[in-house]
């Protein structure tokens, strides 16, 4: 069993908060496993590996701009987070599924794959790198998790219809030269609504 709930816009440490009140009940054998899906407000992240070169103001200036700031026990580098930009954090116990942290990276780059290709977009996984590309250069999801257990948090975002220039102020993912793209700017519309949808439906797909 899965559930997958849509929360609308919520602020990251609610978010966080959220996540880790659900992991310890679903470490509890609490509830079943879970995905949320949802938006943040604008907000740069830095997970474990983050170098702090890779964002290109202060943590002060990216406050005056109008982005939160939040340091984070995830993996991946620093990311954006922001309005347009589908975000999913799946609460899965990996045990049944052999524990195995890399399958489920590939799983849930599988999943944002299938959901794209019901749209035309074409992506892809890069040899070396974790997240979905359009091509070496073009990136339209990030990935970073976290796992405590066997149990996950943190997950993925879909750049759906974003405001790119928002990625600005960092280096993406840690990755020089990587340029951000997004559903709406490959495919010049989208309907958030059937990107949740499809979203959800290879969710339930993989995971179910």
């Amino acid at each position: 069993m899965l559930d997958v709930r849509w929360l609308g816009s919520v602020a990251y440490a609610e978010a966080l908060e959220l996540q880790t009140r659900l992991r310890d009940q679903r470490l509890a054998g609490e509830l079943p496993d879970t995905v949320l899906l949802l938006e943040h407000p604008d907000v740069i992240t830095f997970g474990r590996a983050a170098d702090a070169s890779n964002a290109r103001l202060s943590d002060a200036e990216l406050r005056a701009r109008g982005y939160d700031v939040a340091r984070v026990n995830r993996g991946g580098d620093v990311t954006w987070h922001g309005p347009g930009q589908l975000i999913g954090y799946p609460i899965l116990d990996l045990a049944p599924r052999g524990g195995d942290v890399h399958a489920y990276l590939r799983d849930l780059e599988g999943v944002l794959i299938s959901a794209l290709a019901d749209f035309n977009v074409r992506a892809q996984r890069r040899k070396g790198y974790t997240g979905v590309w359009l091509d070496e250069r073009r990136k339209i999801a990030s990935i970073g998790i976290g796992v405590r257990r066997g149990v996950t948090m943190h997950g993925f975002a879909l750049n759906v219809d974003c405001d790119l220039a928002r990625f600005d102020v960092i280096v993406a993912c840690g990755l020089p030269g990587v340029e951000m793209t997004s559903m709406l700017h490959e495919l010049g519309s989208i309907d958030a609504e059937a990107v949740r949808t499809r979203i959800t439906a290879a969710l339930h797909h993989v995971f179910s």
